[in-house]
């Protein structure tokens, strides 16, 4: 039998996942994207350098997506019947989700930062575009190590 209370507390894990990290992306994107429109305005040509840099903060709201799909799943909310959850393995659930949403959100923030400096370094030495990038990069391990942490937990936790 399925608890709703439980249930909730699992589609609540997977909501905060997919709302943290898709919030810390729309703003991480937001940083960069203000800064390559200022350098666009003077150099057209740079866009191409620059569309790597600005899109990059969006893999966490992706990563939180994928987390909110895998319990969407487990819960068995795509099929059509709902697998027998108890409040406690709704609670479980629930904390598998925070270590995407937490680090989704915080590294996708920094990463956008990280970034808005790598677009200026493309507004003055374009040929240096990869450098900005790999310092992107960096930022982004912690949000897979998040997403692999939450995928972990959630393999972890027995329903049924």
């Amino acid at each position: 039998m399925v608890d709703p209370f439980g249930l909730a507390i699992a589609i609540a894990g997977a909501a905060l996942a997919a709302f943290m990290a898709g919030t810390g992306s729309a703003m991480g994107i937001g940083l960069p994207g203000q800064s390559a429109a200022g350098v666009l305005s003077e150099d057209p040509e740079k866009f191409g350098s620059l569309f790597l840099l600005v899109v990059l903060p969006g893999t966490q709201g992706f990563y939180g997506f994928l987390a909110a799909f895998f319990v969407m799943m487990k819960v068995g909310l795509l099929g059509g019947k709902l697998n027998p959850i108890t409040m406690l393995q709704g609670w479980q659930i629930f904390f598998a989700c925070a270590p995407i949403a937490v680090a989704g959100f915080f590294s996708a923030i920094h990463q956008g930062k990280v970034c808005a400096a790598g677009v200026n370094l493309v507004a003055k030495r374009p040929e240096q575009a990869m450098k900005g990038v790999v310092y992107a990069a960096m930022v982004e391990t912690y949000a897979v190590l998040g997403l692999l942490v939450t995928f972990f937990l959630l393999n972890g936790i027995k329903i049924g």
